[in-house]
């Protein structure tokens, strides 16, 4: 059992998730630098693209997981999606005549593609992978969407840097050759996927009610508990701004930040396949659980933290706890649902965790402006919710179920 391999199918739809996370990873830092430098945007336009984007796609997750449990195909929701995040970031180019608001609408356009193809994909996953090798299969698929955020960025610095930016007019050529080259990872992304095969759906897979009560118990213990602890893992710029704050008086503040948070992806990308592995053996209950509690560790280091030194050993260990929660969330998720509603159970998970993060972000910021010293409350408010949707992890979920 242990040397059993991975579906061919499950491999392809890493390889589709890191060449597509280098290309979005490329333009996640430039955008939001080319909205207030060059299309002189206001911060508020800025989280009006952020919001309505994360929104449209978060929402669209469920509907998208339910109609591909309806029509019994996986694949469709999955090309069509990639393919529309693909085609959206080249024409990014000409926001540069057309204003904010058409960048507003190829951001909604990538984060829908993002949307339509998300709990799709995670079935798929799930339906090419037995119970006792789900965590390594969503492991391994975190592991490559996580090297591509590493490689995203580097290559993003690499195109900026072979380009004289002296003057506006070489900064807009700059910015468009980006959103060019980030078409090519995309579109390798697409081609990859006609070479993924579906599981034609067996009798077990009967038309599923669209309702909560139509999930089981467990399923809907272990999404509170992921919403309650949502709702307290506020955006990863918080913990950005935080460290550019320690690192001010270090030199080249906002480059060790950048190299910092790569840190952070690099942690995440190694650690991902091993958490899986552990999930497997252990229980994704287990390693969700210890997950949790890293987390809650990171963010009260981040309230009390004082050492521009720290700041690296606190990155490294948040890399360990995205890599204990996120991909083993999604295969526990995955098992805890039934089969015949997995799908939309996907689409459930991802929409309450998406949601409740936005909300948390809103709660984070509320915070740092009312409180004092760096953002402290901000920090200790998720360390609490985390701390918080462990109890309930340990009182509410039966251990005997998937562990």
């Amino acid at each position: 059992m242990e040397n059993e391999k991975l579906s061919p199918n499950v491999v392809k739809l890493g390889w589709v998730s890191l060449f597509t996370d280098i290309s979005s990873e490329m333009l996640y830092p430039v955008v939001p630098i080319f909205l207030t430098s060059v299309l002189g945007a206001p911060m508020a336009a800025l989280g009006l693209i952020e919001g309505l984007a994360e929104s449209a796609a978060n929402v669209l997750k469920i509907f998208s997981g339910w109609w591909s449990d309806r029509a019994g195909r996986r694949r469709p929701f999955v090309i069509g999606g990639y393919a529309l995040s693909a085609f959206s970031k080249p024409l990014l180019a000409f926001a540069q005549f057309l204003g904010w608001p058409f960048v507003l609408a190829m951001r909604i356009c990538d984060r829908t593609g993002k949307g339509l193809r998300s709990s799709a994909r995670d079935a798929l996953i799930a339906d090419y992978t037995p119970d006792h090798l789900r965590g390594r299969a969503f492991g391994l698929h975190r592991a490559m969407d996580s090297l591509g955020a590493v490689l995203g960025p580097l290559a993003a610095l690499f195109f900026l840097g072979r380009i004289d930016t002296a003057g506006p007019a070489a900064q807009q050529l700059a910015y468009r050759q980006v959103f060019l080259w980030a078409f090519v990872p995309a579109i390798i992304g697409v081609v990859i996927l006609f070479l993924v095969r579906e599981r034609p759906f067996t009798a077990r897979y009967e038309r599923p009610r669209f309702g909560w009560a139509s999930f089981n118990r467990d399923f809907k213990v272990f999404v509170l508990v992921n919403l309650v602890f949502s709702l307290g893992n506020s955006s990863d710029a918080f913990l950005i701004v935080r460290a550019g704050e320690l690192f001010a008086g270090t030199g080249s503040a906002m480059a060790t930040v950048i190299l910092a948070y790569v840190l952070y992806n690099v942690t995440y990308s190694l650690a991902s396949y091993p958490a899986g592995r552990l999930a497997d053996r252990f229980g994704p209950r287990r390693v969700f659980l210890a997950g949790l509690l890293l987390f809650a560790a990171v963010y009260a280091g981040f309230a009390f933290n004082r050492s521009p030194l720290l700041v690296w050993a606190l990155f490294a260990v948040y890399g360990c706890y995205t890599a204990f929660t996120d991909g083993v969330g999604k295969a526990y998720a995955s098992r805890l649902v039934q089969p015949e509603l997995r799908a939309t159970g996907m689409g459930v998970y991802h929409m309450s965790t998406g949601i409740a993060t936005f909300a948390a972000s809103l709660a984070a910021g509320l915070l740092w402006t009312a409180g004092a010293g760096g953002g402290r409350w901000t920090f200790l408010y998720g360390a609490a919710m985390a701390l918080a949707a462990a109890a309930l992890l340990v009182l509410l979920v039966r251990r005997g179920r998937a562990r």
